[in-house]
């Protein structure tokens, strides 16, 4: 059952005009595909309002506040800027947050000219955060939901999904690409990892990309968990100059195939009442992983 809150704009105009009542005359709309984890409004021309809408990501919320402004001045692109840190009231019960507005696009295929030079500067964006300073910065865990931590949090929902899809895909398949993926860790000291790395969180403009938002999955670990949209966004001559680009142990790609499988597997899986095209495109994404792994393997 989704128990995410539907906040509605009435709400926010409230908590505005309460807390920062200099901005209460600024309009505020709601931002189409605002996210999952949050709710997201545009207020007046330069800022946008996200509140958390259930209480498993109202965790993400200080953490933004607290390590966005530091990772900026380390960044080739733009990520969002946090202005102010609302509080709980009585219309709403969690923190939430202001920040500057970041013009661009939602990352789509239409607005992509050429992928493989979007794959490039996603790369060169993906090494610049892994090489910023990580003190103080948190571990994986219930925050980012194990982003950059060990898969094996996952184990047994990927092996219940496998056995509940056995009718629909190669489960002994399905079990060695999960358990390549299992067998091996990130030997190197941890980096920062964004956790989401997908064409909802990345805005374009002109073409390229232009900024990377939304870090509430972000954390300190293993960065396998940021490369799963080499099978579910790029087109294989994107992919491969990602993979080109970025350089990484063939283990790490084992590991990014397991996150990728993971997601994919429980939502094939999931409740009758899940979306038929989001099962189809989860669906797409096992086909390439399974046609990645026959290859490399």
């Amino acid at each position: 059952m989704d128990d995410r809150l539907q906040i509605e704009t009435s709400t926010v105009e409230r908590l505005i005009a309460g807390q920062f009542p200099d901005w209460a005359h600024l309009r505020l709309n709601p931002v189409a595909q605002g996210g999952w984890c949050n709710r997201t409004f545009h207020l007046g021309p330069d800022m946008s309002v996200r509140l958390p809408s259930a209480e498993r990501y109202v965790a993400q919320v200080e953490k933004e506040h607290r390590f966005l402004p530091v990772l900026a001045a380390q960044l080739p692109l733009a990520i969002p800027s946090p202005l102010a840190l609302g509080k709980p009231d009585e219309d709403y019960p969690w923190p939430w947050s202001i920040y500057r507005w970041i013009e661009g696009e939602r990352a789509s295929l239409e607005a992509i000219p050429n992928l493989t030079a979007f794959a490039e500067d996603l790369a060169d964006f993906l090494k610049a955060l892994w090489k910023a300073d990580v003190t103080g910065g948190p571990p994986a865990g219930q925050h980012n939901f194990h982003r950059g931590g060990d898969l094996r949090v996952y184990d047994a929902e990927t092996r219940q999904s496998i056995d509940v899809l056995a009718d629909e895909v190669d489960g002994a398949l399905m079990t060695e690409i999960w358990e390549r993926a299992l067998a091996s860790r990130w030997a190197k000291d941890p980096v920062w990892v964004h956790g989401d790395i997908s064409e909802g969180n990345l805005l374009v403009r002109d073409g390229r990309l232009s900024a990377v938002i939304d870090f509430g999955s972000s954390g300190i670990g293993d960065p396998a968990c940021d490369l799963v949209i080499a099978w579910t966004f790029l087109d294989e001559p994107a992919a491969q100059a990602f993979r080109e680009r970025l350089l990484l142990d063939a283990q790490t790609w084992e590991r990014a195939r397991g996150w990728c499988l993971w997601k994919a597997l429980i939502v094939v899986a999931g409740h009758p009442g899940t979306n038929p095209l989001v099962k189809e495109q989860h669906r797409a994404w096992i086909g390439r992983v399974v046609a990645d792994h026959l290859r490399v393997d």
